[in-house]
């Protein structure tokens, strides 16, 4: 069984522990050591993202099975764009992957965003991520590539956007 709710700032370790089970083993064959660590530190820090939820940043929902914290999703209005949303965050436990989680909590993000009267979703995926095809199957489409810098790294990204 399981459940959808908003999370708050007494979630944020639980949020930590899902995005460090499931960092490693889908980007470090991507990105390398040390690009991961150093955007698992810059990207996912309690300080970050205590913020994040606090001040309404972004919205984090927490897929809950059998009462554990198992994915999470993170979406706000675009910063550019305010007639668009963007998905920030999709994360499973790799035990949970197959089980429909992410399509779950797309469809949830999908949901709120038609509740705001918004009816585009995107998000960034790496170009090498075979989560790409996932996407794709829920309905996005690859609208730009984009570069992003971080730190001395760099983002290499689809931009994908789902019409709802």
């Amino acid at each position: 069984m399981h459940l959808i709710r908003e999370a708050t700032t007494a979630d944020v370790n639980a949020i930590l522990q899902i995005a460090e089970q499931t960092w490693w083993p889908t980007y470090e064959p991507l990105l390398g050591k040390e690009q991961v660590a150093y955007m698992l530190a810059e990207l996912y820090n309690a300080d970050k993202l205590t913020r994040q939820i606090a001040e309404k940043q972004q919205t984090f929902l927490l897929l809950i099975e059998d009462s554990e914290p198992v994915a999470f999703a993170a979406y706000s209005p675009r910063e550019d764009d305010a007639e668009v949303y963007k998905l920030h965050k999709l994360y499973c436990l790799p035990a949970t992957q197959g089980k429909g989680y992410g399509k779950i909590l797309i469809n949830a993000v999908a949901d709120k965003t038609l509740g705001a009267g918004k009816h585009s979703l995107d998000l960034n995926v790496n170009r090498y991520n075979k989560a790409k095809s996932f996407y794709e199957k829920m309905g996005f489409a690859v609208i730009l590539e984009e570069d992003i810098p971080i730190g001395p790294y760099w983002m290499n990204d689809y931009v994908m956007r789902k019409e709802l």
